[in-house]
């Protein structure tokens, strides 16, 4: 396992409560720093197929795109989830926690657990020593992140190549992601999201709200804000209100007025400092997320021909608007079931998890340009011309 993150975290938990297995972890960094809030899809802990369809936004693309029996047996396999696991994720799921904590309970779980120990080692891992450690009988995971390691080597001459050629990437945006602590229990469906943004004419303040998972007096407001290219340029990678408003005043305004409606209607205060950054919101994914290309190449003698890799998390499919670490631990527990099948070749082992994850990346594409196209009608809402611009009926 290349990576520790959340994700490769929770493939070495599921593998490592699985019968004959032997789990190395490869990590780069001894403690876990990153605290951006996260939030847990419901679908991860869902006890039904009904329940994991129960989506606003793409429960009826999980019907179109997923076999009843496919979604029954993902189903079978969470059931089978540990149960000191399968609590955490419960646990998670209630609302919005810090990414290291997350990181930190699982790490603390697989340390903890008597059996199964696995071989953890703290190092900066290459291509070449991807390769290297590679042996007969090895199953190697890329969880190494957007960055991945491995993910444009995993088809012949595509590492030797510019361009990243097993990469596909669609920018949809750029953006403000601007996140502050509310001191008050506080809701805001679409009806909220309008009104308090009504006197917002250029920029929309555009929040996904929820409780924080440990205490749900305290919600946890994280809002989108889009920008232009050229204002995303001109702008440092992190930095707090204060500088928004000292120089870019026009997008602080819209922060502000929000901000001021919720203090209005639910008297209460802004808890800490606001932070803000600014990214460009990308949905991408590996062409290849296995390293099936290389066994049907008849190049024997490459490591990646002999021993199957897999590509999982953000190494494999990345996608904005928080759906990225729910769809990377949902696949983590798709490709454990696999691993766990010991009785299945491993011709069709690569070849369900190619098919799975080409079915992931059509869910998160569709989901991700319906969410970019009611944000942008959305934002047009006052002005009917400019709405109607953006509808395209027939």
């Amino acid at each position: 396992m290349l990576g520790a993150g959340p994700v490769g975290l929770m493939l070495t938990a599921l593998l490592q409560s699985i019968e004959g297995f032997s789990v190395r972890l490869y990590e780069k960094r001894h403690e876990y720093t990153r605290t951006r809030m996260v939030r847990l899809a419901p679908y991860l802990v869902a006890d039904s197929v009904e329940t994991y369809r129960a989506d606003s936004i793409d429960g009826d693309s999980v019907e179109a795109l997923f076999d009843p029996l496919e979604l029954a047996q993902g189903l079978a396999f969470r059931q089978s989830v540990s149960p000191d696991l399968m609590g955490l994720l419960r646990a998670w799921a209630q609302g919005f926690c810090p990414l290291n904590s997350i990181e930190r309970d699982i790490s603390d779980l697989i340390d903890g657990r008597r059996k199964h120990a696995v071989q953890r080692t703290e190092a900066v891992v290459t291509v070449e020593d991807a390769m290297a450690m590679l042996n007969p009988g090895d199953i190697l995971i890329d969880c190494t992140g957007s960055n991945s390691l491995l993910r444009d080597h995993l088809v012949p001459g595509s590492g030797e190549a510019d361009g990243a050629t097993n990469t596909l990437k669609i920018r949809l945006e750029y953006a403000l992601v601007i996140t502050f602590l509310y001191g008050q229990t506080y809701d805001c469906n679409e009806y909220c999201k309008y009104y308090n943004n009504i006197e917002n004419a250029h920029y929309k303040f555009i929040p996904m709200v929820h409780r924080i998972h440990r205490d749900g007096m305290i919600s946890h407001v994280c809002g989108i804000v889009n920008i232009t290219a050229e204002e995303f340029y001109a702008m440092p990678s992190r930095f707090d209100g204060q500088w928004l408003r000292s120089n870019f005043p026009g997008v602080a305004q819209s922060m502000d007025h929000f901000i001021d409606k919720i203090k209005e209607k639910s008297h209460g205060e802004i808890l800490g400092d606001l932070d803000i950054v600014r990214i460009p919101l990308d949905l991408y994914r590996a062409r290849n997320a296995t390293s099936r290309e290389w066994r049907t190449a008849g190049l024997r003698d490459h490591p990646f021909a002999s021993s199957p890799v897999f590509l999982a998390g953000d190494s494999a499919i990345g996608s904005p608007y928080f759906q990225s670490i729910s769809l990377g631990i949902e696949c983590a527990m798709y490709l454990a079931g696999l691993i766990a099948q010991r009785d299945l070749p491993l011709r069709d082992m690569l070849d369900r998890y190619e098919l799975y994850m080409y079915k992931q990346w059509l869910r998160v594409y569709m989901r991700s340009k319906m969410i970019k196209h009611n944000k942008d009608l959305f934002e047009s809402l006052d002005d009917p011309l400019a709405l109607l611009d953006k509808l395209h009926i027939y």
